[in-house]
């Protein structure tokens, strides 16, 4: 009775949490999401593992890096959706009379459509959030993906590279010196800041 007592309130409070937390994430698509983890269930000792898909670190710096970080794993995440939607078994049309039992044994049931609708929901909802608001980051990230398709043995491209880097060495280093030089202004506001609000003696 205690132990039931006590996995109730334990219960209430995770979902209590996960509401405040997931105050963005629209109802919808939090039951979807529930849902599918139970057609995706794995042991508790494999959840918590401590090593998840997507770390938290590239989260704790500036917000420049989080949105590019936030759009590749946004991109991510619609792939991962697809490559399930693509593991989904298909479902036959049914047909009349003696293949009529056949047709129902091979077709995906209830729950395999269920879990296609679900997964078809939560990837409209996170090509919606790329499309909206990291269109940005996605061409960013494209460009980064070409770079790692550069023929590093072609002797043209090392040619036009060794070219071109004169003027990209110059626009990184004024890059970093305008970085440097907005954090000396930052610096110098709050201590002006700190000076003025000072209490006089």
């Amino acid at each position: 009775m205690v132990a039931t007592a006590r996995a109730v309130v334990c219960l209430s409070l995770w979902l209590s949490v996960c509401q405040v937390r997931g105050s963005y994430i629209p109802p919808k698509m939090n039951k979807t999401i529930q849902d599918l983890l139970q057609h995706y269930s794995i042991p508790p000792k494999e959840r918590f593992n401590g090593r998840p898909v997507f770390s938290k670190e590239p989260l704790t710096g500036k917000m420049e890096g989080k949105r590019v970080f936030m759009g590749g794993v946004l991109e991510t995440y619609e792939k991962l959706i697809g490559q399930m939607l693509k593991q989904q078994p298909t479902p036959t049309p049914q047909t009349d009379g003696t293949n009529k039992r056949l047709a129902s044994a091979t077709a995906g049931t209830g729950s395999d459509d269920s879990v296609r609708t679900g997964l078809n929901y939560i990837l409209e909802r996170v090509q919606e959030l790329k499309k909206h608001h990291y269109h940005e980051q996605e061409k960013l990230l494209q460009e980064l993906n070409s770079l790692q398709h550069i023929k590093l043995d072609n002797r043209v491209v090392q040619s036009k590279a060794l070219w071109e880097l004169p003027w990209l060495y110059e626009e990184a280093s004024s890059l970093d010196d305008a970085n440097m030089l907005r954090r000396r202004r930052r610096r110098r506001r709050r201590q002006a800041w700190r000076v003025k609000t000072r209490p006089r003696a």
